[in-house]
């Protein structure tokens, strides 16, 4: 099933749950990079693909805002306090994916260091731009807290599996 259910999100939402799930999770590892200068090997394996993995994750997460639009209505809700906080946590969760990509591109541009991901050349170096690089100094910021909100997320997923046991886990599963 394509489309997502009330009983379950479909493979297209999966998808994108999940290969963003991964791509964000090898983004956390640029972390280790300020560990001992970058110099091992994480910093020197992982690291550089840090800006084409997110130029990816900005396609990606426009695609799924997309999607999620599309598929709102049909989509596995929670009653209660819980469906409440769960609709402000991937709130938050989706603008964090849309502020992560789009602050590093400001601080990459605004440096005048320019924008390639995958060896293409997507804008030219150029003059350093202060107001872009006074937007791009927000991105280890917002990384913090998407960090943050991505520990709850993983949490909460958790906590339904195991104590409230309601299935919601199985849903994106």
């Amino acid at each position: 099933m394509m489309n997502d259910s009330k009983a379950r999100y479909g493979s297209i939402t999966r998808f994108f749950h999940w290969s963003m799930a991964i791509l964000v999770g090898w983004q956390f590892l640029k972390f280790f990079d300020r560990i001992n200068n970058g110099e091992h090997w994480v910093g020197e394996t992982l690291v550089p693909w840090h800006i084409s993995i997110g130029s990816l994750l900005l396609v990606l997460i426009v695609l799924r805002l997309g999607w999620a639009v599309k598929e709102k209505g049909n989509r596995p809700e929670h009653e209660s306090i819980i469906g409440v906080l769960a609709k402000i946590g991937h709130g938050l969760l989706y603008a964090a994916l849309v502020l992560m990509p789009v602050t590093g591109i400001c601080y990459m541009v605004g440096n005048g260091y320019g924008l390639s991901a995958f060896n293409l050349e997507v804008i030219a170096k150029g003059e350093e731009v202060s107001w872009l690089i006074n937007i791009g100094n927000l991105h280890s910021y917002i990384a913090w807290g998407l960090l943050f909100l991505v520990a709850g997320h993983i949490g909460m997923a958790f906590i339904h599996q195991f104590i409230i046991k309601d299935g919601t886990l199985k849903r994106m599963m």
